[in-house]
């Protein structure tokens, strides 16, 4: 398993829970655009334009093997 940041995990977590996650684009240097930031260089997130001052950030097949949580229908052996 990929060596995974606490504050890379809870994202990853949290975009497994609850599905894509809209993202003010005013979030310069704070710690969620690092993290951002980071998992989106790892290819675990993936972002694209949503609207006005806003993005969308999904989780990618990657993160979730990152995050070692399940896609849904599928079960742990």
């Amino acid at each position: 398993m990929p060596d995974v940041l606490p504050q890379q995990r809870l994202l990853l977590e949290l975009l497994v829970m609850s599905g894509d996650i809209a993202v003010a684009d005013d979030i310069s240097d704070t710690i969620l655009e690092r993290t951002i930031e980071e998992c989106e260089k790892k290819g675990w997130v993936r972002r694209s334009v949503f609207g006005a001052g806003f993005h969308k950030t999904t989780i990618t097949e990657k993160g979730r093997v990152a995050s070692n949580i399940p896609n849904r229908g599928q079960t742990k052996k």
